[in-house]
C-alpha cells in the first residue's frame, strides 16, 4: 500500500543526519525498530518499482511463451504428421524404386536371352548349311561307299609286298579301271583315314611304330589283313612294334634255331 506520494513525504525525515537506528535508540530504544523500518519501506519501494514492470513483463512473456508453446506443440503435431505421410511416402517411393531396379533387371535379363536366342538362331542357320553341306556329303558317300570299299580292300589284299610308289601306281591303276567301269568312288579318298583313326595311329606311335604314310600303312595291313602278314624288317622297328603292341595279349616268341621249332621241321 505505499505510495509514491508516502516517499516524498518520508524523504525530508530520511534526508536528516539523525534520522537513523543508532541516534533513534538513544532516543527511545522502542522506536528505532520503527525507524529502520521506515528506511526499509521507503528502499522496498523504489526496488519494488524496479520490479514491478520485470514482473509484468515476466507474466507478459509467460503468457507469450505459454502462447508459443501452444502454437510449437501445434507445429509439432503437424510435423509429426507430415513425418508420418513423409514415412509412408518414402516407402511407397523406396518399393518403387525396388520395383523399378527388379524391371530393370528383368529387362536385361530378357536382353541377354534375347541376344542368346539371335546367336543361336544364327548359328542354327550357320549349322543349317553345315548340315546340308553334310548330307549332301553323306549322300555322295553311300554313292561313292562300293568304290571305296573296293579301293580298301585292294589295297588290303595286294599293296603289301610293294613300297609306298608302287602302291601308289597300283591306286591310280584301279581307280583307272573302274572309270571305265564306271564304278563310283571318292575322288579325293584317304586310305589311311579311312581304315584307321588317329586315335589307334597315335597308340602304335607310343608303341614303337615310326610315324610316316608307309609305316602306318604297314601297321594297317598287318591288322586289317585277313592273312597273316610277312614282315621284312630289317631295322627291327616292325618287331618292336608288334611285341609292345601284344604284349598283354599273351605274345609268343621264337626262332628258327630254337630247338622246339626245329624239331617240327
Amino acid at each position: 500500500s505505499i505510495t509514491e506520494e508516502t516517499v516524498e513525504l518520508l524523504e525530508p525525515y530520511l534526508d536528516m543526519e539523525d534520522y537513523n537506528l543508532e541516534t533513534a535508540r538513544k532516543v527511545c530504544g522502542n522506536v528505532a525498530g520503527l525507524c529502520s523500518w521506515t528506511q526499509a519501506m521507503v528502499y522496498f519501494y523504489g526496488i519494488n518499482k524496479e520490479v514491478l514492470p520485470l514482473k509484468a513483463n515476466l507474466a507478459l512473456q509467460e503468457g507469450r511463451l505459454a502462447a508459443a508453446q501452444m502454437e510449437l506443440n501445434s507445429a509439432q503435431n503437424q510435423l509429426d504428421e507430415k513425418q508420418a505421410e513423409l514415412d509412408e511416402v518414402q516407402a511407397m517411393y523406396d518399393a518403387a524404386v525396388k520395383e523399378k531396379q527388379a524391371l530393370l533387371d528383368d529387362a536385361e535379363a530378357c536382353r541377354r536371352k534375347m541376344n542368346n536366342a539371335s546367336a543361336l538362331i544364327e548359328g542354327l542357320g550357320e549349322e543349317k548349311l553345315r548340315w546340308t553341306a553334310s548330307n549332301k556329303n553323306f549322300q555322295n558317300q553311300i554313292i561313292n561307299l562300293v568304290g571305296n570299299v573296293l579301293l580298301a580292300t585292294g589295297f588290303l589284299s595286294y599293296s603289301g609286298p610293294f613300297n609306298q610308289e608302287y602302291r601308289n601306281l597300283l591306286l591310280q591303276l584301279w581307280k583307272k579301271e573302274m572309270d571305265n567301269s564306271k564304278i563310283p568312288y571318292s575322288k579325293n579318298l584317304n586310305l589311311t583315314a579311312m581304315l584307321v583313326d588317329n586315335a589307334t595311329v597315335g597308340e602304335w606311335n607310343l608303341q614303337g611304330l615310326p610315324n610316316d604314310d608307309l609305316s602306318i600303312q604297314n601297321g594297317i595291313i598287318v591288322t586289317k589283313a585277313s592273312r597273316y602278314p610277312l614282315l621284312i624288317d630289317p631295322q627291327g622297328q616292325g618287331k618292336i612294334w608288334i611285341k609292345n603292341k601284344e604284349k598283354n595279349n599273351g605274345l609268343q616268341v621264337t626262332a628258327m634255331n630254337h630247338k622246339f621249332f626245329r624239331s617240327h621241321i
